[in-house]
């Protein structure tokens, strides 16, 4: 599979600001102005987890953060899971994921992983090889579930 985007993976502490801006701005767009959702994006966990982004054209179309594991679960995770509404259908999403679980492995090796998924993108992460690991949820008014990702 080649490559669509420019991968850039970072500490919080490499981040320049103009990419932190960056990041919190794709995150906003999507997850309180498109989803309508009031929520405190900023929760501590940034600056303890290691950050992609995906960029094309030098715009950021797709971003993730690698939790370690004791921060939001047990086992490492993958958060903040955003494509940008510019990159929608062009596969951003299935190649920011493969890129994530690549990142969890070669920090953490082989290992499970754990996501707290939006209900609706169930089956998308499911192609992944997650599966649902609790009952649904509301997290902000949306319905959410965990989902756990065995080692392969």
């Amino acid at each position: 599979m080649s490559l669509k985007l420019d991968w850039r993976f970072k500490t919080f502490e490499a981040l320049t600001n103009i990419e932190l801006y960056e990041i919190l701005q794709l995150r906003n767009e999507v997850f309180v102005v498109e989803q309508r959702c009031c929520f405190l994006d900023l929760d501590d966990k940034d600056q303890k987890s290691q950050h992609l982004s995906g960029y094309y054209n030098g715009k950021l179309m797709a971003f993730s953060r690698i939790v370690p594991p004791g921060v939001s679960y047990e086992f490492p995770s993958i958060g903040r899971i955003v494509v940008s509404g510019k990159g929608r259908g062009m596969g951003y999403g299935v190649e920011l994921l493969n890129e994530s679980i690549a990142k969890v492995e070669a920090i953490y090796g082989k290992c499970i992983i754990r996501i707290g998924a939006q209900l609706y993108l169930k089956r998308f992460y499911e192609s992944f090889h997650f599966f649902q690991s609790s009952d649904i949820y509301l997290e902000d008014e949306i319905e959410h579930i965990e989902m756990t990702r065995q080692i392969q």
